[in-house]
C-alpha cells in the first residue's frame, strides 16, 4: 500500500534526524498536522486539498529538519557576519596589495619584461585574494557549525570617532607644514649638504637638477598647498579635488621617474663617496628601482586617500 502524502512528509523531515529524536518528532508533527488537517475539514475542504495544504505550509521538510537539529541553513550567520565580512575587507585591502607590490618589485630587480612583470603581479594579486576570501570564509563556516565563541562582544568603546564630512583645520595645517619642511629640506641639501660623509657635507640631490627641475618640484609643492587650502575652503573633498591630487600625484611619479630613469636624481658625488667607488652597475638598479617603487607607492597612497575621502564625503552627505 503506497504511503500517504502525510507519512512520505514526516518521513523526510526525521530521516537526518539523531536516532533518539526520531520518534519525539514523529508523534509530535503526526498530531500537529492532524489537527491542522482536522481545522481544514471543518472549513469545509476536502481530505486531499486539507492534507496538501497543510504540508504545503510547513515548508521544505529539509528545512523543518533543521529547525529540530538547530543545524543552520546558512553559510554565515548573524552570529558572526559583521566580523566576517570587516575582516574580509580588512584583508583583501592589505594582502592583495602587498603581493602584488612585492612580486612587482621582485620582478624588477630580476630584470623581468615589463609584460611579464605585470601578468605575474595581478595574477599573484588576484591569486592570494581568492585564497584570503576562501579561507577566511572557511574558518568561519567552521565557527558557524560548531558553534564555537570568537570571544569578540560588541560595547560602547568600540563605536567610531565621528567622522567630518570635509576636512579640519589641523589636516590643512599638517599638510602645509610637510610641504615647507620638504621644500626646506630641498633647499638646505642643496646649500648645505644633507648628507655626512666621512666628516663631508654633501647634496643627495644631482645639483644639476637647479634652477629648472627644482622649481618644477616647488611648483607641484605650491600647487599641493593651494589644493589643501582649496579643500579646507571648501569644507569637504569631491570629485574634482581627488581628480586634482591625482593628476598631482601623476606629474610628481612623472618628474621622479623621468630624472631616475636618465641618472639624474641622485648626485654621483654622494654615490661616489657614500659607496667609496665600490658600487656596480647592478647594485645601483637595485638602488634606482627601490627608489622608483617608493615614489609610486607613495604618490599611489596619496591619491587612493583623496578619492577614499572624497567617497567618504559624498556618502554622507
Amino acid at each position: 500500500m503506497a504511503a500517504t502524502l502525510t507519512a512520505r512528509y514526516i518521513d523526510a523531515v526525521t530521516r537526518s534526524l539523531a536516532p533518539n529524536a526520531q520518534e519525539d518528532v514523529r508523534v509530535e508533527l503526526e498530531a500537529s498536522i492532524a489537527d491542522a488537517v482536522e481545522a481544514r475539514l471543518e472549513q469545509g475542504e476536502s481530505p486531499d486539498a486539507a492534507e496538501r495544504g497543510v504540508l504545503t505550509e510547513l515548508g521544505d521538510p529539509a528545512a523543518l529538519a533543521a529547525g529540530y537539529a538547530e543545524r543552520p541553513l546558512h553559510l554565515i550567520g548573524p552570529r558572526y557576519y559583521l566580523v566576517w565580512w570587516r575582516l574580509l575587507k580588512l584583508l583583501l585591502i592589505i594582502v592583495p596589495v602587498s603581493v602584488l607590490g612585492a612580486v612587482a618589485l621582485g620582478q624588477t630587480l630580476a630584470n623581468a619584461p615589463i609584460g611579464e612583470i605585470i601578468g605575474t603581479s595581478i595574477g599573484a594579486a588576484v591569486t592570494v585574494a581568492m585564497h584570503v576570501a576562501f579561507w577566511v570564509t572557511f574558518v568561519f563556516f567552521l565557527l558557524e557549525r560548531t558553534g564555537a565563541d570568537t570571544g569578540v562582544r560588541w560595547n560602547v568603546d568600540m563605536l567610531p570617532e565621528p567622522q567630518e564630512n570635509g576636512t579640519g583645520r589641523s589636516e590643512m595645517i599638517a599638510s602645509l607644514v610637510f610641504l615647507v619642511i620638504a621644500a626646506g629640506a630641498v633647499i638646505w641639501d642643496h646649500f648645505r649638504g644633507f648628507a655626512f660623509v666621512d666628516g663631508v657635507a654633501v647634496p643627495v640631490l644631482n645639483p644639476e637638477l637647479w634652477p629648472g627641475w627644482i622649481t618644477a618640484l616647488f611648483l607641484l609643492m605650491g600647487a599641493e598647498g593651494a589644493l589643501a587650502i582649496a579643500v579646507y575652503g571648501s569644507r569637504r573633498w569631491t570629485r574634482a579635488f581627488a581628480v586634482a591630487n591625482t593628476a598631482l600625484a601623476v606629474l610628481f611619479v612623472s618628474w621622479g621617474l623621468t630624472l631616475l630613469l636618465r641618472g639624474d636624481l641622485i648626485n654621483p658625488a654622494f654615490i661616489e663617496l657614500a659607496f667609496t667607488g665600490r658600487v656596480d652597475g647592478e647594485v645601483l638598479r637595485i638602488l634606482a628601482v627601490l627608489t622608483g617603487f617608493m615614489i609610486v607607492g607613495i604618490s599611489a597612497w596619496d591619491a587612493i586617500d583623496g578619492w577614499r575621502k572624497a567617497r567618504r564625503a559624498a556618502t554622507s552627505g
